[in-house]
């Protein structure tokens, strides 16, 4: 099964939505935003280019598609009045994420954005930002060789291209548990291995010269195999797969069951922020 095709989050901004319900990655994005402020101010006191070229991979859609976008531009902002610059630079955005995605709800709420924007930078500040939306998996070539100066990607890379091969011995599971085979446990990492070696090799072939890069993964904050955040979370999902089965049909056909849910880490699993430079 290719999870692009069947991949992404509850649309909407109603209860249920991905919008009403992603807390946990907006805190983890504020917490890394010193990071990416010094990043994409690096690159700009570097390169100058009159027009910045940015990517956020994975943006979903809601309150923190635009949550990093702004900050970098303010960054941008505040880095160009402390030169004495009268004019900061254009800013090209690039929001992708697979072709199930919410787009409409975030084209809808641009005209709020550059408000926001103007409101944050004051009278007179014209922010100069298009944005883009690109359907696609990131672990597909999507922009043309050189033309990105920065990209972004928060807690969306935990996400594999499809389901590995050779899991079938997984019974009774919907994910890597104590009772999974060994030879699950190493489908899944080297589908994941494959697949992280494709998203480097592409995005080397994208960022210009200099670009930056920063990714912000799951993590563990241990050597343990398996997660007790991740049983919290799945374990109980499992068993009401299990017992829905059940009710309806023979329970073999549990293990053909696949499911991809939003992660929720447990508060102990640690995250990863990896910063990339292309030289």
């Amino acid at each position: 099964m290719e999870v692009a095709k069947v991949l992404h989050m509850n649309e909407g901004i109603g209860e249920a939505s991905y919008a009403k319900n992603s807390l946990l990655q907006q805190k983890v994005i504020l917490m890394t935003k010193s990071i990416r402020d010094e990043a994409i101010a690096a690159l700009y006191r570097s390169l100058s280019p009159e027009t910045i070229c940015i990517a956020d991979l994975g943006c979903s859609s809601g309150p923190n598609t635009f949550l990093v976008i702004s900050g970098l531009i303010k960054t941008i902002y505040e880095e160009c009045k402390s030169n004495g610059q009268k004019q900061s630079p254009e800013f090209h955005v690039f929001l992708n994420d697979l072709p199930g995605n919410d787009f409409n709800t975030i084209f809808r709420s641009l005209p709020a954005f550059y408000q926001d924007l103007r409101k944050q930078m004051g009278d007179g500040f014209d922010p100069n930002c298009f944005v883009t939306g690109v359907a696609g998996s990131f672990y597909t070539r999507l922009f043309p060789s050189q033309s990105l100066h920065f990209v972004h990607s928060s807690y969306s890379l935990h996400w594999i291209s499809q389901v590995p091969d050779g899991i079938e011995d997984n019974k009774g599971n919907i994910y890597v548990s104590r009772t999974s085979p060994t030879i699950v446990d190493k489908a899944y990492y080297e589908q994941y291995k494959r697949d992280f070696v494709t998203f480097l090799k592409y995005r080397s072939k994208e960022l210009v010269k200099g670009g930056r890069m920063i990714l912000t993964m799951l993590g563990r904050n241990n050597e343990g195999l398996y997660s007790k955040g991740c049983y919290y979370i799945v374990e109980p999902l499992a068993m009401a797969l299990k017992e829905l089965v059940e009710m309806v049909g023979p329970v073999y056909k549990a293990t053909r069951i696949c499911v991809r849910t939003e992660k929720r880490p447990h508060p102990k699993i640690a995250s990863i922020v990896t910063i990339w430079q292309i030289a």
